[in-house]
């Protein structure tokens, strides 16, 4: 994928933790344009890459001037938002042309669009979107705290009675996804981007209110931690019969990238389906959002970004 040099132009706090930064191109020139819900891949200093979503306040998208970010400080991170957060005005950056993983629809129907803490990031862009094309959406952004909620002062000016805040804090406990997907208008599409249980809660309710699986979009907006009680196991290639040890703490995919093999990804988080593997032998441990109950309960194919194994060895078709 081409790669750009940009120059910080900014980098400011947005809310807890969450730092806004600002790309533009060293000569000032627009940069490529992206599609509401696409992010680049910024190049960290070892060389390791981390995907951030493009910020679009004003639907400008597809002639962008800069390109925009929230980025949210991990207590564990490994060094992506830490980088990101140690920018200043003046640095230089290397990311990727946009990629889209999580695009809006285009049949006109209407958008629920819901986000949990910096998941909000990619949904702005959505939200710009939809306001822009004169179309049927309600957006809702859910917060542990006021103090957490990036860029809530100019989302409430731009959308108006369209968004609705919802803090934890303020009103005793997390936002009723089950009652917010059920009072969505009939045909509507659903976006969900944040934490885990948000996406487990919100496919399980929209699946529930007889969303079909053309209307659920989702981005999940953290890795798969390593689970207490992980076990190394082997993963056997069908092509070549090579097998290589997985160890706890570290993926399929950085295994056997290490030792060579050519391997087609993004996310790693497990929610964008691209590095989708069959299973020929051996039981998966599935930590994704992308497959359905049924598939997994099948075993047939995997996430090699984040899923594991139950049994000793795996065969994949690879």
């Amino acid at each position: 994928m081409p790669a750009m040099t940009l120059r910080v132009q900014d980098a400011q706090s947005e809310a807890d933790l969450i730092r806004g930064i600002e790309l533009v191109a060293e000569d000032a020139s627009p940069l490529p344009p992206f599609t509401p819900g696409a992010h680049v891949e910024v190049t960290l200093p070892d060389g390791d890459t981390r995907p951030y979503s493009l910020v679009d306040f004003d639907g400008s998208c597809a002639a962008p001037r800069s390109y925009r970010f929230g980025v949210r400080l991990e207590d564990d991170s490994a060094g992506g938002s830490r980088f990101m957060h140690g920018l200043a005005a003046g640095d230089t950056v290397t990311v990727s042309e946009p990629v889209n993983d999580f695009p809006l629809a285009e049949d006109g129907a209407p958008s629920l669009l819901l986000a949990g803490g910096i998941g909000v990031t990619p949904i702005i862009s959505m939200a710009a979107a939809l306001r822009a094309a004169g179309r049927d959406y309600r957006f809702v952004y859910a917060a542990r705290s006021r103090p957490a909620l990036a860029f809530g002062e100019r989302l409430a000016a731009e959308h108006g009675d369209r968004l609705t805040v919802h803090i934890d804090d303020e009103v005793g406990g997390p936002l009723d996804v089950g009652g917010t997907i059920a009072a969505a208008p009939a045909g509507a599409h659903l976006y969900v981007c944040g934490p885990r249980p948000m996406i487990d809660a919100a496919r399980e309710a929209a699946e529930q209110a007889g969303f079909g699986p053309e209307r659920i979009h989702f981005e999940l907006f953290e890795s798969a931690a390593q689970a207490e009680g992980d076990t190394a196991f082997e993963v056997e290639l069908a092509s070549s019969g090579q097998v290589f040890t997985i160890p706890p703490g570290r993926t399929i995919i950085e295994v056997l990238e290490e030792a060579g093999i050519d391997l087609i990804h993004d996310c790693q988080r497990g929610d964008c389906g691209i590095c989708q593997t069959d299973v020929l032998e051996g039981e998966p441990d599935h930590r994704d959002v992308v497959l359905s109950d049924a598939e997994r309960a099948a075993g047939n194919v995997m996430q090699i970004c984040v899923s594991r194994a139950k049994s000793a060895r795996l065969k994949l078709d690879l």
